[in-house]
């Protein structure tokens, strides 16, 4: 029987995180979800008993390093490290505030960061794996998106970096590029209206070349995949899983 392994999933009540925390916990493994609220959080690791909560903030320097003593103290050891929480914004050039882009880039950029050195030496103990989670839009360009886009693009960009940087360390580092997904984001990160998200939702189904937006096993499925074992030989590397938009 394959050995339980110990994966850190930030932003993993909701969307893709909380999908990708069941199939993590339905091959055994135990997951340590993030999030902001405790509601989701219990209704999350109400479905499966691998699943466990902690309300921290992504941003936060402090609750980095307690996430990650968080899952050693109750579990003795990390393999892998998701940083799925994002921040984002419908937001054009004219409209932008030094705040509105400090938030987002501490959510996308700097939050991965502090995670990822916290858990820099139980990753190397395991020979672990980092997978960031980031968008089309780090790579390809949209009209008023441009802050979150250009976060995500600094994601993947870090993703190549740190790959470099910690392969001599044994630890992988790799990411997801989600196409638009079905996870809520349009009403909740992008603040649009129910009658606003729809009009979106229709105008990318429509530049989708396979058709639909995604749902988050779509995404899920390849976060375990590039947790394991296939994947021992792969670093560095953007996978996209969008539907073709990145190629439309």
């Amino acid at each position: 029987m394959q050995e339980s392994k110990v994966i850190i999933i930030t932003g993993g009540s909701s969307g893709i995180g909380r999908a990708a925390a069941l199939r993590f916990a339905s091959q055994g493994d135990k997951v340590l979800i993030t999030g902001r609220r405790a509601g989701p959080i219990e209704k999350t690791m109400a479905e499966h008993q691998n699943i466990a909560g902690l309300i921290a903030d992504t941003a936060s320097a402090e609750d980095a390093e307690r996430t990650i003593a968080e899952a050693i103290g109750k579990w003795g050891r990390l393999d892998t490290l998701v940083n799925n929480a994002g921040a984002g914004a419908i937001l054009p050039l004219s409209d932008v505030a030094a705040e509105r882009i400090a938030d987002i880039f501490s959510v996308n950029v700097v939050g991965p960061s502090l995670l990822a050195r916290a858990a820099l030496p139980h990753l190397q103990a395991t020979r672990g794996t980092i997978i960031n989670i980031s968008s089309t839009f780090g790579h390809r360009p949209a009209a008023g998106l441009s802050h979150y886009a250009a976060s995500k693009a600094a994601l993947e960009h870090l993703t190549r970096c740190w790959a470099l940087e910690l392969a001599p360390l044994g630890i992988r580092v790799n990411a997801v590029a989600a196409g638009p997904t079905e996870s809520g984001a349009l009403t909740g990160m992008m603040g649009l209206s129910a009658e606003a998200a729809e009009a979106v939702k229709d105008e990318e189904r429509a530049r989708i070349p396979l058709g639909r937006r995604g749902v988050p096993d779509d995404i899920a499925r390849w976060i375990v995949q590039l947790a394991g074992p296939a994947s021992q030989w792969m670093t560095g590397q953007v996978l996209a899983v969008d539907g073709g938009l990145g190629l439309a």
